[in-house]
This record gives structure tokens, sequence and C-alpha cells, in this order.
């Protein structure tokens, strides 16, 4: 005799269960795989595997400074798939930053951030700065040279922050210096309270997806609906066992870096921060620190958060670059903020020296407002002149100034990690 009908709404339940991450249906053309790469369900499979090798490190880590390195050294050395487990995660957790800003990045070009999605892009923001420190707060548990002074680095940009500088560095580091406090801060944070936060900010995220009816599509797109199963859950299926393929081979033939354990005593030069802020190191040997590691980045997440909500006029959802006119403002602006970015450095290194040359100001001014007002002066007579040359609309417009600033950072970012040695100076190391 076949099922009930109670049996068979028992497993159409457990089903949707499963399922419940997508409608039963999908527009077709919202699948297609180079709308969106997968970044997405990416992101979500790396934090997975993150909290699985996470915990399990959890069994042999010890979060003091008196034994954190040397249980690093026993995870790896006495424990049975101890260093591959560490690899894991380590290497996960790099492509987690890189895969949630590519993500980022996607919402962008295929103007997925308009509008009924805006919220959507201000959680995407949220999830991005967790993310990070996730990835910085794990920076510090190793306890050997790399991580404690890329920490002490990191957390002395604090300083600069006005009025609360001092305040909140003391409370970042449980104390005046890294140690022990910070330790313990850093490993409950990485381990608990920002795992936490992200899942509810990922629940919320995937929530907001599905109120704006899945990922945007272009409107003259084909309406054709298909089953989510299987069309888009054997692409994410297939994507996601690749995806684990590759840290596996990662893991497997990349080591986990491990130097020498944390001296507080003495530094390596050069001391750097974590590859992500490595941007912002850069910045700082061309600008006083407060408009290096405050005010600029500042400026840039307040225009990130405004973004959503200026008045665009004609929308371009959909599609990448969101047109032609826009794919080409953005291999132009990729080119003139290389080329600007690059000369910047190399006459700020090399030929202008406003705080020797302006000695009597102070140099919040001198080395600080002045440099500021002047690279904006610049950029704006970029905009000015592609506003006149191609004539885009606001959006396009848009496109060109978001496309600077992304590979202007990026150049920076890659100078500050493989172009600056020794007193980070300048040169091929």
């Amino acid at each position: 005799m076949g099922e009930t009908v109670i049996q068979q709404k028992k497993k159409g339940r457990s089903r949707n269960l499963i399922l419940h991450l997508h409608p039963p249906k999908v527009n077709k053309a919202s699948i297609r795989f180079t709308l969106t790469f997968g970044l997405g369900g990416m992101a979500a499979v790396l934090f997975i595997l993150q909290v699985f090798t996470g915990v399990l490190l959890r069994f042999g880590y010890v979060a003091s400074p008196a034994e954190a390195y040397d249980s690093i050294l026993t995870l790896q050395n006495n424990i049975l798939f101890g260093q591959l487990t560490r690899n894991i995660h380590h290497w996960s957790g790099i492509f987690f930053v890189i895969i949630a800003f590519m993500h980022l990045l996607r919402t962008f070009y295929t103007g997925a951030f308009y509008y009924e999605r805006r919220w959507n892009w201000i959680i995407g923001l949220a999830l991005m700065v967790v993310v990070i420190l996730s990835n910085f707060t794990g920076y510090l548990l190793p306890w050997d040279q790399l991580a404690y002074w890329a920490v002490t680095v990191s957390t002395s940009l604090l300083r600069y922050v006005p009025l609360v500088g001092d305040r909140l560095t003391e409370f970042v580091r449980g104390g005046q210096e890294v140690g022990s406090a910070t330790l313990l801060i850093f490993y409950n944070f990485h381990s608990a309270i920002l795992p936490l936060t992200l899942v509810l900010l990922m629940v919320f995220h995937f929530w907001r997806v599905r109120k704006n009816k899945g990922v945007v599509v272009a409107e003259n797109s084909s309406k054709k609906m298909v089953p989510a199963d299987p069309y888009l859950i054997s692409k994410e299926l297939v994507t996601a066992l690749a995806l684990i393929a590759f840290i596996l081979l990662m893991s497997i033939f990349f080591n986990a870096p491990l130097q020498e354990r944390a001296d507080p005593a003495f530094s390596p030069n050069p001391a750097k921060a974590p590859w992500y802020f490595m941007g912002i190191q850069e910045l700082l040997l061309h600008f006083h620190p407060l408009v290096a590691s405050f005010i600029i980045p500042l400026i840039f997440l307040i225009a990130l958060i405004w973004l959503p909500f200026l008045k665009y006029g004609k929308q371009h959802r959909g599609i990448w670059f969101f047109t032609p006119k826009g794919k080409k403002l953005t291999v132009v602006a990729v080119i003139i903020s290389l080329l600007f970015t690059l000369s910047a450095i190399l006459i700020s290194e090399y030929l202008i020296d406003f705080e020797s040359w302006l000695g009597g100001m102070p140099s919040i001014i001198s080395n600080g407002l002045i440099p500021l007002i002047i690279i904006f002066g610049i950029i704006l007579v970029i905009i000015f002149f592609v506003k006149k040359k191609y004539q885009p609309d606001k959006s396009e417009l848009i496109l060109f100034i978001f496309s600077f600033l992304m590979m202007s950072y990026t150049v920076l970012s890659i100078i500050g990690i493989w172009f600056r040695g020794p007193g980070m100076v300048l040169g091929w190391y």
C-alpha cells in the first residue's frame, strides 16, 4: 500500500526544511553562474569550514602567552591531522576575506544595491567588517613574531582616533601593551562573539535576499522559472565541492605560517600589519597618522554606506558594469588609478616633503590636510575630465569613482605587502 497523505506531508516538510534557503522555483536567468559566480555561497562554505576546523583546534589550543605557541607546535607535530586542520583553518580564513570582498564587488557591479536592496548592501558591509575582524582576532592566536607585531602595529593605529584613541587602544588590548589580556580578548571574540555575529548577520542577509525575490536580474531577461532542485542546488553543490577541493589542495601543499615565538623585546624589521590593513599602513608613510588611519578610512566608509541612498534616476540592474559605456569606464578607471597611485607614491617617496618644507606648520596641516586637499583636487579634475569626455549618467559616474578608489587601495596594499622592506624602504624584495 502506498504512503499515507500524512507521511507524504512529513517528507515534504523535511525537504522544505533542508532547502529553506531557496523558494521552490527560481528565475532561470538568476542562476546563471556568470551572474554571481557563486560567491555568496562560497563565502558561506568557507565560514562553515572555519567553524568546523576552529572547533577541532580548540581541543588543543591554550589561550595564554606562556602556552599558546607550544600548543600550536603540539597541534602541528603530535596530533593526527593537526597540521592539516590548522592549514585548512588558515587558508579558508584568508579566502573568506577575499571571497567576501569579491561578493561585495559583485553586488555593486551588477547593480544589486539600489532602492529595495539598499539595506542588504548595508548588511553586506557589516558582514565584511565582521569577516575582517574575525580574521584579525585569529591572527594573534599563534603568538609568534608575525602575529604579535602585526597586531601591535594594527592596534596602535587606534590611538589616532580623536578624543577616545588611547582609551580605545587600551580597551582592545586589555591594557597598554599587547599581552595575556589581549590574547584572551582576541580568543573570545574569535571563537565565540564574532562567529555568532556572523551567523545572525548571514541569516538576516539570506532573508533579505529571499524577500527581494532572489538575485537581481536584468529587466529584459527571461522570466522562465525552474525548480530550485535540481537546477540551483546542483550548481551550488558542484561549486562547494570544487571550493573545498581547492582549499584542501592548498592545505596539503602550503602550511600556515608560523615564525619564532613572540618576543615583545625584539621587533622584526619591517613590522607589518595584516595584509588587508597594508593599504592603510602604506598611507601612513605619506600622510599624517590622523589622516591616514582615521579621516581617509572614515570618508571611504561613509561613502560606501551612503552609496545606495543616492538618487540615480536610471537604474542598471542585473548587468555587469551597468552598460557598455560602464564597462569602458571601469577599464579607464583602473588604468588611470593605477598610474595615478603609483605616481603619487613615487612623488611622495622621492620628490615632495611637505613636513620639512613647511616646518613652521603643525604636522597635521603640512603632512595631513595639505596633501589630502591636493589629492582630492586632482581626483576632482580627473572626474571632471571623465564627465566631459564620456558624458556618463549618474550610475556610470559612480561606477568610475568606485572602481578608481578600489584600484587605488589595491595598489597601496600591493606596494605595502611586496615592495616595502627593512625600514619600510621602497624597493624590490
